[in-house]
């Protein structure tokens, strides 16, 4: 990983991550979807949709929110959809559905949290600052902040430790 996605603010480390990183690509197209949509420009939005999903294989709908600092550390089979809020920082790890499954409402990620590849958070459900969800886990209730959910359906722990917890 780039110094720049950890924080590093050297211009070489910049350059690096605007031309290398998938996510910082992604969410670049993301925010010129967000200001098409603002301006009322038609179809760029559509278009700009379609072309993230056929080069960088990852479905972000028109509605969501995504916050500064969001990381798709594999950008691969993400669907993220409706009015899903994604909060700051927040690591995507893969193949990741943050969705709904009854057309009940969409999750909100709150700060800091971190989304094992291929987890699955469904409904209106808030995932709180600083949790991390493990791989495969499928989320259909409330995770507390710095908590850990695991299993399907998710289980939650309070987390051991505060610092960075692998997943």
């Amino acid at each position: 990983m780039a110094k720049a996605a950890t924080g590093s603010s050297d211009a070489k480390s910049i350059a690096k991550v605007v031309l290398t990183s998938d996510s910082y690509r992604i969410t670049a197209l993301n925010r010129a979807r967000e200001a098409a949509l603002a301006l009322h420009i038609p179809l760029v939005n559509h278009v700009l949709r379609v072309a993230q999903t056929a080069v960088m294989g990852i479905e972000i709908g028109k509605d969501v929110t995504l916050g500064k600092g969001v990381y798709f550390v594999h950008s691969l089979g993400v669907v993220i959809g409706g009015d899903a809020r994604i909060g700051d920082r927040v690591r995507f790890y893969g193949n990741n559905t943050v969705g709904t499954a009854k057309d009940n409402g969409y999750p909100v990620i709150e700060d800091d949290v971190w989304i094992g590849a291929g987890a699955r958070i469904l409904g209106p459900v808030r995932i709180g600052a600083r949790s991390r969800i493990g791989a495969n886990a499928v989320v259909l209730q409330d995770v507390p902040p710095d908590s850990v959910a695991v299993g399907i359906p998710a289980r939650i722990f309070p987390r051991k430790d505060q610092d960075e917890v692998p997943l």
